[in-house]
């Protein structure tokens, strides 16, 4: 049960409860998730195309990985957990910001998320888990942001969401460095 549940958390992400991933995501019940996106030495954002079999979302161009924290697990153990689970390494991760999202999808299932970002560097060799990851490939930020202005049907929801964010983000920590 532990594996497949998730934290159910309110608004200020105070958590509330927890139930079977499926059965909130078919009740559109808010809960905890987490969001890392990767970068290499040439700034480029590592992006991972999900497996066709996923629940929902399958096929599109997404972050590096995503997922949820699971009952007892920090966000940031979590987004650990997840990174090694289906792209084969770890590497050191900041909290950057966090934000919350609601997408309905045509199989019955909504993404209700108060999702954590992480973001980390990395420059080492990808070992995709094929249960999980379809492609992957890196793009410098400009690349993504035509991309997802000419296509972004091929892109997850929430990462049409995320992104122009961590644009925000990033831009935002540059001046202060």
């Amino acid at each position: 049960m532990i594996e497949n549940a998730v934290v159910l958390v309110n608004e200020h992400d105070e958590e509330i409860g927890t139930m079977e991933k499926m059965e909130a995501h078919r009740k559109a019940l808010l809960h905890r998730a987490f969001s890392v996106f990767i970068f290499n030495a040439k700034g480029e954002m590592l992006l991972q195309r999900r497996a066709l079999n996923k629940y929902h979302s399958g096929g599109l161009w997404t972050n590096a990985c995503c997922s949820h924290p699971r009952p007892g697990e920090t966000a940031p153990d979590g987004a650990s957990r997840r990174l090694r689970e289906e792209l084969g390494f770890v590497t050191n991760l900041t909290g950057a910001f966090n934000f919350v999202y609601k997408a309905a999808f045509d199989n019955g299932l909504t993404e209700y998320e108060f999702d954590h970002v992480f973001i980390g560097n990395y420059n080492g060799l990808v070992h995709p888990n094929r249960d999980e990851v379809g492609d992957y490939c890196y793009k410098n930020m400009d690349e993504i942001k035509a991309n997802l202005s000419s296509h972004p049907h091929k892109y997850t929801e929430w990462f049409k969401i995320a992104f122009p964010r961590l644009e925000a983000y990033l831009q935002k920590e540059a001046v202060h460095a």
